[in-house]
């Protein structure tokens, strides 16, 4: 506020003009130490027929500026995605007891903008025209709103209460969304804040999904891409499909064909519906072995034979598993592993067991209601940072140092291993400890062994499974290599290589205790899915 000169004013005399008809009523009500026609009750509401005279001096405190959500949209979540259950618990009661303790009857005066005296009204009795009694019964909760700022942010609400159809009700049953998502949907309308957890943003994707608000659904599934990985891939693809979100649909497969394994062996695989359970075993990318898939089909099939409240036998197995046993493609699998895992399973009838061992073995293969061709998996790319390699009489050694170069790509990548340099004196072996880490910390090694036939070629070293890799930040890369202390090296290497769509960023690494870096050495080719 400014004065009569222009000047900024953070202490202002606020003088209420008013007509002498009121000026004496006030003065009467002043004399007799009474109110008249009015009160302040202690919720911080003011009812009267005249308006209540208040000569008052109102510092007006600066505060800090919250961001609006189009300023940290889509970016607006808690940090990792992750929140521990007390913090949640805190985040409930938090808005549980909100503003419901206002004492001053011009609590107004004291918020500067729309938004701040909005945001006053969340969660808050005062002035409350409507009443929610959210989730289902024995842990429903009872919620405040106001008609008018709920319409202003979703359309259904403004159908609800201002619709052609509209009901004057007091109170509305919300039995299918949970009370702590209902809350972050109304935060975020109230106070255009997104706050997000990893225990309640598909319960919120629903709620702002079901009442159409849809920068909040957004903001839910950019969380829910930042946070994806193999452990909840298969569970987040069923809930991408319910929800109808195509691209969470596409991350999901990325992780799924990519660490396949990862995600089959995984608990979220076994609460899957079993129309995403078929979708998943008809898919030809999937990267694992079929015995793999067989076992998880079985996994599954004992979870879903507790959910339907059957022992879980081998009948029922069976049963649960339905038209879905015949997209495991048993037939591909190696002969003495359906020997020894599926044919001993039971859940072959003795009639497919003796079919399958037939179509291994027979020139005349018999017909079978399995799938029979092999999955085609995922095709590996290879970044190579180096234009030329080279080999002198006293380079490359190793005796048991370290090679390490860090590394950060522009796209979601999954390293699947390393491509490294062999022998220059000959054919040689070499055991190879490769490790791959984010900020010090070990995300996945593995010890193999790899044959070098003497040429400048790369031979591969493979982790055990691909390592999701997140854009934008430097991963090590580090193998300590022992054998042959004479091998290629690399040399004119390059800051910036373009692979397919995705960028690699390379820089050196402190870990390096061998003199690998970014103009030469070792761990010439980084082996990827994208």
């Amino acid at each position: 506020m400014v004065d009569v000169k222009g000047r900024n004013m953070k202490c202002l005399t606020f003088l209420l003009t008013l007509p002498e008809s009121v000026k004496n009523k006030s003065t009467t009500s002043k004399s007799s130490k009474k109110v008249v026609n009015g009160s302040c009750n202690s919720g911080g509401g003011c009812s009267s027929k005249l308006a209540p005279v208040c000569y008052e001096i109102i510092t007006l405190k600066n505060k800090k500026k919250k961001k609006m959500s189009a300023d940290i949209f889509p970016g607006s979540r808690k940090q990792g995605g992750v929140t521990s259950a007390s913090t949640v618990q805190e985040y409930q009661q938090q808005n549980v007891n909100n503003n419901n303790t206002i004492q001053n009857c011009n609590w107004q005066g004291q918020y500067s903008t729309i938004r701040e005296r909005n945001s006053v009204m969340f969660n808050n009795e005062l002035m409350a025209d409507i009443h929610f009694l959210v989730g289902q019964t024995g842990g429903t909760q009872k919620l405040p709103g106001h008609r008018y700022v709920l319409a202003v942010g979703s359309s259904v609400f403004h159908a609800m209460f201002y619709g052609e159809l509209a009901e004057n009700q007091e109170e509305i049953r919300i039995p299918d969304v949970e009370p702590p998502a209902f809350l972050a949907m109304l935060k975020y309308i109230y106070c255009d804040e997104i706050d997000l957890s990893a225990d309640t943003v598909l319960a919120t994707l629903y709620a702002a999904k079901k009442y159409i608000v849809p920068h909040l659904a957004r903001a839910c599934v950019n969380f829910l891409e930042t946070s994806l990985s193999a452990k909840n891939a298969c569970v987040l693809l069923s809930q991408s499909c319910l929800f109808e979100e195509p691209e969470l649909t596409q991350r999901c497969w990325e992780v799924i064909d990519a660490q396949a394994e990862l995600a089959l062996c995984s608990e979220g695989f076994t609460d899957i519906d079993s129309q995403t359970l078929e979708t998943i075993l008809q898919r030809d990318t999937l990267n694992a072995k079929e015995e793999v898939v067989f076992q998880a089909a079985l996994s599954w099939a004992e979870a879903e034979c507790q959910r339907q409240d059957l022992t879980a036998s081998i009948d029922n197995k069976r049963k649960v598993l339905g038209k879905a046993v015949f997209l495991i493609r048993i037939p591909t699998m190696a002969l003495d592993d359906f020997a020894n895992g599926a044919a001993q399973s039971g859940v072959l009838t003795l009639n497919e067991t003796n079919d399958i061992f037939l179509w291994y073995t027979a020139a005349k293969k018999p017909d079978l209601q399995f799938a029979s061709q092999p999955r085609k998996g995922l095709s590996p790319q290879r970044c190579h940072r180096f234009q030329s390699c080279a080999y002198r009489s006293n380079q490359w050694r190793y005796r048991g140092r370290c090679d390490s170069i860090q590394f950060a790509v522009d796209k979601r990548v999954f390293i699947a291993g390393f491509g490294l340099y062999g022998s220059s004196c000959g054919s040689a072996e070499y055991s190879a400890k490769i490790e791959l880490k984010r900020q010090g910390v070990l995300l996945g090694q593995n010890l193999s062994k790899y044959f070098s036939d003497g040429s400048s070629n790369t031979f591969p070293a493979w982790f055990e499974y691909p390592v999701q890799i997140e854009p934008d930040t430097f991963y090590t890369a580090s193998v300590v290599l022992d054998g042959n202390e004479l091998s290629y090296f690399g040399q004119e290497g390059m800051t910036e290589v373009q692979c397919g769509k995705v960028t690699f960023q390379f820089q050196c690494s402190s870990d390096s205790t061998n003199g690998t870096g970014v103009q030469g050495g070792q761990i010439p080719e980084l082996i990827f899915y994208a």
